[in-house]
């Protein structure tokens, strides 16, 4: 039976288990589910009513991290996670930057503003965009653009779960019509275009894309 992986195509949470499952080759069921209108006994499968949730034989697991970390033990190979404690805990680290810190400004403000509110017939605040573009976001892109200095990856010398989730976040800048600055911030912007040149990034990236040029012109 095929893992089910619970979920809306144009969250970044949902997104970066997608990259997970693809590079470790995993087969799997998209389940459709929109979290402003969640199905019947969905708390269930995701205690919380977020996503993703993935079901396993008949067992589910809430959180995107958690999902990931759960993939990284039953497929070890390709190996998203250092094996040097430090180094994990660092990729940790960047995945809950990512998630938490990321997330509020360039996915729930400038993509849900732009892109989800439009979607929904609701008025996008401009504002709220202008906050977080002036005070917000650029704080947390100077800091990763720091620990990219002279490096390819986040963490150690190779793809991790810390690189997935931060290009995910950023995908959905993206698609709110802003970019890494790359006169400001060079190092992030090579890699965010690193990220997102990956084949399962691209694919999913232009899909993404062209629905939201069809829905929103």
């Amino acid at each position: 039976m095929p893992m089910k992986l619970y979920g809306a195509v144009m969250s970044p949470f949902v997104r970066k288990t997608r990259v997970v499952l693809a590079l470790k080759g995993l087969d799997y069921e998209a389940v459709h589910v929109d979290p402003n209108n969640k199905p019947e006994g969905y708390e269930k499968i995701s205690p919380l009513q977020r996503i993703p949730a993935l079901e396993v034989d008949g067992h589910c697991l809430a959180d995107s991290a958690v999902i990931c970390a759960y993939l990284e033990k039953t497929q070890p190979e390709p190996a998203l996670y250092p094996s040097d404690p430090f180094q994990y805990a660092r990729t940790l680290w960047f995945e809950k930057y990512a998630d938490y810190e990321l997330a509020p400004h360039c996915t729930f403000t400038v993509f849900r503003n732009r892109v989800v509110k439009r979607l929904m017939g609701q008025e996008c605040d401009e504002e709220a965009i202008a906050k977080a573009l002036e005070s917000r976001i650029p704080p947390m892109l100077d800091y990763l653009e720091q620990e990219l200095d002279g490096r390819e990856y986040l963490v150690g010398d190779s793809l991790t779960v810390a690189d997935i989730a931060v290009a995910s976040q950023l995908v959905n800048f993206r698609h709110g019509g802003e970019t890494v600055d790359a006169g400001r911030y060079p190092n992030l912007a090579a890699h965010t275009e690193r990220m997102h040149a990956l084949a399962p990034f691209a694919s999913t990236i232009e899909k993404e894309s062209g629905f939201i040029s069809k829905m929103l012109g």
